[in-house]
């Protein structure tokens, strides 16, 4: 590419090229404009141009290249120092720092020139007239880098003692080094204290709070803050992303999630690097990743998984394993180099202690979606290569099982397939034998129906006829879950009738009567949902009664007045629950909350918490439907309480999200955030990441983006994207994450990708009856493209936006489209004005268009397009004084400021017909006005225009802000004013 012919153009393409992506792309460009640079033949040309290289390279993977640039520009420095303007001067001794720093960084450069070359840059920032601080920071981070302890505190004290000047380096980067020192010697908590104003934005700059975020991430956790931990990676991953230069931040992210349990995103975060593995240009963050690599693929192994295919170096494929010995050989012999080049083995220390750091934290869920690799599935601890032989006896095994299964305990079904291991070849008794089948068949659910009647079978061999009775109907049952429910019906007829015959002979007991009446009730119950989805009519009904009967019978049978135990409780509890089921079944949700209450607090008080489970979530969702926030949340608390040692992770992550979703109702959303964390990683663990996982982790987003945890909730959003399904979770929840992540992106000053996503959402919500949210996001994109620059864009999204305004009769979000339009297009230098003028006379027309009529409840309305119409004007007289002073033509600029006033005056006209409510608008209208007349050069008229202002705050508070600035404006107009008032 060729064509620079002068030197204003190469200015303009080398600040396009800096403001291009770092990396490969950008260095050869800056390669390119050196070359058009010379040959322009203007030194200064040149001088800017070997500038531009050196900052490029400083900022890229190609740190090596910046020392024959700068050894160029220090040569012409000393040539002809007058070639240099006073910018170029400060930044030939503002490059010396990287400089320095980058010999550090090159194992091949001798310790003894780096020393020469310090000594070089203090005497020549002594020439320059600089402070030593720059100097001493220098000296600091060559003595410990070599790890000479006490050169490096001397220097450290000089350097906080020196002057800041011009040359020091900016407060984030000095704080980011002050604070990595104190880490590095143990002082976490002070660290952290002196990176706070960078953490908390008071300094800023290209590079920070970016590698402050990564540095904290390890003090954060030794600290034992693992959700600061946690919140700082991820605002600070997405800000180091997409800076190629930062691979030593990027190592610190990985090395946080190898220590936290998160392996399988630390492996995503290799992928996105490739890299990173074997870039040369900076030998000393190559080594820094090496180390964090081996210590991840050590952790790998450790959990088992040495086998597993990983990212690495390109040219071949590698398995943890490898990698583990690859990356540690190599992280090693980089250490060594520069241990052998420093006279020391600080270097090669400091690397082994951080390849073999333990897990700081055993499991720290991120939120965001990791790919199903095998890690995100790895045991938390290394798995024994055997079970210890020796364990609890054959006895023991039976009297545990026994214990659970007369308490209905979830872990039962386990304890008797522990007896069954146990028993190996071994004959069991037929009462055992009965026990361990009935337990395996439970365990199988609808596969479990034959496995129901051979139990069955063998308790009646067993001498227990109403146990083989209740163990047929639990065969019944499964078949109804089966999808069978009419064969179910059938199946449990006889064990009904015969249990009941059996217990009046007093053949068996309320436990075993009640069994099989509750299978029964449970086959009613089931019949009644699948005779609603079939027609509705009266064989729902006919299915309800039947149901309601069987429920009632079973309480009759077992209620509390029985007495008989754990068990009739227990079946006592679930016909209170099935009635509760039958009343939200016919809309009744009041008795439906009573009956469930009811019953999850009889299991409870029966001991049998597990059991409540299922209903107090149910609970849960009535109570938020009755608008009974406090008993949802106790509820939902409950469930999550009583169900968390017994469930796997599909139902932890249903209840984490429940409760989250409830205390969000609410408006807690710092708690809803910490259960829809959880509800994510339960998803993820029980392999429902891609379903239930996106929906907690699009509820999470929402919920971060509550608090204005903008970079959290975009990462978490951003991670729930791809696998939210309009088919599973509906186009809304699409269209809402796509709007929130904009919102994100918008205050995180990322315009152009907030209107992205405004347009995708936009897309979607054109195709929904109601448009609304279609025009909003529309406008919303208009102003991100507006924020980004891309005017024709924004000016097309804001016709867009307007249309769909006037399509639904909303003036209000016309009147402000066709404004913001304006002011795009006056923007454009050819015919911007004569667009702008015409979209603001179309708002006017907007707002006088709209009025409502005389109707009840119009008087409101009228009153919100009052005020639209003179804040139109008020704009319209702002576009025009903007544009005469954007002019160089002075009868054109008389003219529009006379057209302001035109337009101001309908202002205040407006303003004041709406009273005291638009007083602060009434007297800003009035000081446009007086500003103008002044740029008029009609003093008095000016003058008339402030103490209008003044009289009108006459009496008023001064303490109101704007009360006090529109005061102090207007005096400001009547002083500039009062000595020209008698030429008006």
């Amino acid at each position: 590419m060729s064509g620079i012919k002068d030197f204003d153009t190469l200015r303009r393409a080398m600040q396009e090229n800096y403001e291009q992506p770092e990396g490969p792309a950008r260095n050869a460009r800056a390669e390119h404009l050196l070359t058009e640079a010379e040959g322009l033949n203007i030194p200064l040309a040149v001088i800017e141009a070997l500038g531009h290289q050196l900052k490029v390279y400083n900022y890229s993977s190609e740190k090596d290249r910046m020392f024959v640039p700068f050894a160029r520009l220090l040569r012409m420095w000393d040539e002809r120092p007058s070639d240099f303007d006073e910018y170029e001067i400060h930044s030939l001794h503002w490059v010396f720092k990287w400089v320095s720093a980058g010999m550090l960084g090159q194992p091949h450069i001798p310790l003894a020139s780096i020393e020469k070359w310090l000594g070089e840059m203090e005497h020549r920032y002594r020439l320059a007239g600089h402070s030593e601080r720059a100097v001493r920071s220098a000296e600091f981070s060559v003595a410990r880098h070599v790890g000479d302890l006490p050169r490096a505190e001397r220097a450290y004290t000089a350097w906080l003692a020196a002057d800041r000047d011009s040359m020091a380096d900016c407060h984030a980067c000095e704080l980011h080094d002050h604070g990595s020192w104190q880490a590095e010697r143990g002082e976490d908590a002070e660290a952290l204290e002196l990176w706070r104003p960078v953490l908390e934005g008071e300094h800023v700059c290209a590079h920070e709070p970016h590698a402050v975020l990564a540095s904290s991430l390890v003090p954060l956790l030794r600290l034992g803050r693992p959700d600061e931990a946690r919140a700082h990676h991820l605002r600070g991953f997405r800000l180091v992303r997409p800076m190629e230069s930062m691979r030593g931040a990027y190592a610190d992210h990985v090395e946080f999630c190898a220590l936290t349990g998160n392996e399988a995103r630390a492996l995503e975060l290799l992928a996105e690097r490739p890299a990173y593995f074997t870039d040369t240009g900076e030998p000393r963050s190559r080594m820094d990743f090496l180390a964090v690599v081996a210590l991840l693929m050590d952790r790998l192994v450790s959990l088992g998984l040495g086998r597993q295919t990983v990212p690495g170096p390109a040219g071949r494929t590698w398995t943890a394993g490898e990698l583990a010995v690859h990356a540690r050989a190599e992280a090693l012999a980089a250490a060594g180099r520069f241990d052998e080049r420093n006279g020391t083995a600080h270097v090669s220390d400091r690397v082994r202690r951080r390849m073999d750091r333990s897990p700081l934290v055993e499991r720290l869920p991120l939120g965001v979606r990791s790919a199903g690799t095998a890690a995100s599935r790895a045991p938390r601890t290394p798995v024994p290569d055997s079970a210890p032989a020796d364990g609890p006896g054959l006895p023991a095994l039976l009297a545990e099982a026994r214990r659970l299964s007369d308490t209905l305990h979830p872990d039962s079904v386990a304890a008797w397939a522990a007896v069954e291991r146990a028993l190996g070849d071994e004959e069991p008794s037929p009462r055992d034998h009965a026990e361990m089948t009935d337990h395996r068949a439970m365990g199988l659910g609808p596969e479990g129906v034959d496995l129901f009647a051979r139990a069955g079978r063998l308790y009646a061999e067993a001498g227990d006829p109403g146990e083989a009775l209740a163990a047929h109907a639990r065969g019944a049952y499964a078949q109804a879950l089966a999808g069978r429910s009419d064969e179910a019906l059938a199946a449990v007829a006889e064990p009904y009738e015969q249990v009941l015959t059996l217990f009046a002979e007093d053949g068996t007991g309320v436990p075993q009567a009640a069994s099989v009446l509750m299978a029964r009730a449970r086959i009613l119950l089931q019949r009644v949902h699948e005779a609603a989805e079939e027609d509705g009519g009266r064989t729902a009904e006919e299915a309800y009664g039947a149901a309601v009967t069987a429920a009632h019978e079973l309480l009759a049978l077992a209620g509390p007045e029985a007495g008989n135990g754990v068990l009739a409780a227990a079946r006592a509890a679930e016909a209170q629950a099935m009635l509760g089921e039958l009343a939200a079944h016919t809309g009744d949700a009041e008795k439906a909350a009573e009956l469930l209450a009811r019953a999850s607090e009889a299991f409870v008080d029966a001991g049998l918490p597990w059991f409540a489970v299922e209903y107090e979530a149910r609970l849960a969702a009535l109570a938020r439907h009755l608008d009974d926030p406090g008993t949802a949340e106790r509820a939902a608390r409950a469930a999550l309480e009583h169900g968390a040692p017994f469930l796997e992770a599909v139902g932890q992550a249903q209840l984490h999200l429940q409760l989250a979703e409830v205390l969000g109702d609410s408006g807690r959303y710092g708690p809803a955030a910490d259960h829809a964390l959880e509800a994510a990683h339960w998803a993820d663990e029980g392999g429902e990441g891609s379903t239930l996982g996106a929906w907690a982790r699009h509820q999470l987003g929402g919920f971060l983006l509550r608090q204005g945890r903008w970079a959290e909730a975009a990462e978490i959003l951003e991670s729930a994207l791809p696998e939210l399904d309009a088919g599973t979770h509906g186009d809304g929840a699409i269209v809402q994450t796509l709007w929130w992540l904009g919102d994100c992106l918008t205050e995180l000053g990322e315009h152009r990708e907030a209107a992205e996503r405004w347009l995708k959402a936009a897309d979607t919500a054109r195709h929904w009856p109601e448009q609304r949210d279609h025009a909003m996001l529309a406008h919303l994109a208009a102003e991100a493209l507006g924020h980004a620059g891309l005017l024709p864009q924004a000016e097309q999204a804001y016709r867009r936006a307007g249309d769909l305004w006037r399509t639904l009769g909303n003036a209000h979000g016309l009147i402000r489209a066709l404004r913001a339009g304006a002011w795009l297009a006056v923007r454009d230098e050819g015919s911007g004005l004569d667009r702008a003028r015409a979209l603001m006379n179309e708002a006017v027309e907007a707002c006088g268009g709209a009025a409502p009529g005389d109707g009840e409840g119009n008087g409101e309305e009228r009153a919100r397009l009052a005020h639209e119409l003179a804040r139109t004007h008020w704009q319209f007289a702002d576009l025009l004084t903007r544009s005469a002073h954007d002019t160089a033509e002075a009868a054109l600029s008389r003219a529009l400021f006379e057209e302001a006033l035109t337009q101001v005056g309908s202002a205040v006209e407006g303003f004041t017909s709406l009273g005291e409510e638009a007083l602060h608008s009434r007297t800003g209208a009035r000081l446009t006005a007086g500003l103008l007349e002044a740029d008029l050069e009609r003093p008095a008229r000016a003058a008339e225009h402030a103490r209008a202002v003044l009289d009108a705050y006459a009496g008023a508070d001064g303490s109101d802000e704007t009360v006090a600035a529109r005061r102090t404006e207007a005096e400001r107009l009547l002083r500039a004013t009062e000595g020209a008032a008698g030429r008006d």
